[in-house]
């Protein structure tokens, strides 16, 4: 079976890098897993090797019907729900009511479509919908996963973990990697070479943990989480631009004292904090 272009599909043969994903779940058996795109089903087996309640979903008609045929044991054992849909219209909750998984405590475990990374981020991670590319809209999932394991572009498991800290190029923040900081703690766990994926990506991939998931910074701090994300793309409006002319339209509800510390910056050289304090300000 080969992989369509236009649904993201590489799929993973190193064994390797299945059993790195596997042990960065820390997956306890009867644990609800998430798997998106299963492709031809390397990382499923490895999840149902745990004993886990896994929930596949495939988009691709053909693969659902391959993965039907491979899992029919697990599929009538209950120990797999497989479902032929698009992720990003795919309503979670509702879901896991009719098979009465537990809402609470769930984890998503994948080797996504590389092409939806961000839409995937932002569904299982904000509250707000969001938009994939072709202006699409799809809307958040109401319950987010405990934990997250993805792997994703090197580069963009790069962006993701970057801070100002390190310092360099590398060390700069983005909107992506603030946007995944504020609800988990991303973590670099292995690069995975492209020759490690049948067909071979153009691009080298990598393995990121995202744990502590949590919408409690916004609630913590009282802030609007809609209003926090505005001040955040604002601040990025224009990348080369000091924080202060980015801002200018809000800076008059923000303290002086705050827009002379921040303003000399730019908005990839300020931390989470910064944007929080922002915001509550």
């Amino acid at each position: 079976m080969r992989a369509k272009k236009s649904l993201g599909q590489n799929f993973l043969k190193s064994e390797l890098a299945l059993r790195k994903i596997i042990e960065t779940g820390e997956i306890k058996p009867d644990d609800v897993i998430l798997e998106i795109g299963p492709g031809k089903g390397a990382l499923t087996k490895k999840l149902l090797a745990t004993s886990c309640q896994l929930i596949a979903v495939e988009k691709d008609y053909e693969l659902f019907n391959f993965l039907k045929t491979k899992f029919e044991k697990e599929i009538k054992s209950k120990k797999l729900v497989l479902i032929n849909d698009n992720i990003l219209d795919f309503d979670l909750s509702n879901k896991l009511q009719a098979i009465s998984y537990k809402l609470d405590s769930y984890k998503l475990i994948a080797n996504i479509p590389y092409n939806i990374t961000g839409a995937i981020l932002r569904k299982f991670l904000s509250t707000k919908g969001g938009s994939a590319s072709g202006g699409k809209k799809f809307l958040t999932a109401e319950n987010q996963p405990m934990l997250m394991v993805l792997m994703v572009q090197n580069e963009v498991a790069k962006r993701i973990v970057a801070s100002p800290r390190h310092g360099g190029a590398s060390g700069k923040e983005s909107i992506l990697s603030i946007s995944v900081k504020a609800y988990g703690e991303p973590k670099m766990v292995m690069k995975v070479p492209a020759r490690y994926f049948s067909p071979a990506p153009k691009v080298d991939s990598a393995i990121i943990a995202i744990k502590n998931i949590s919408r409690k910074i916004f609630k913590d701090n009282n802030i609007d989480e809609e209003r926090f994300w505005e001040i955040v793309k604002t601040g990025f409006a224009h990348k080369r631009k000091k924080l202060s002319s980015n801002l200018k339209n809000l800076s008059k509800n923000i303290p002086p004292a705050l827009i002379l510390d921040l303003g000399n910056k730019r908005a990839e050289d300020l931390m989470l904090q910064d944007w929080i304090n922002l915001a509550k300000a």
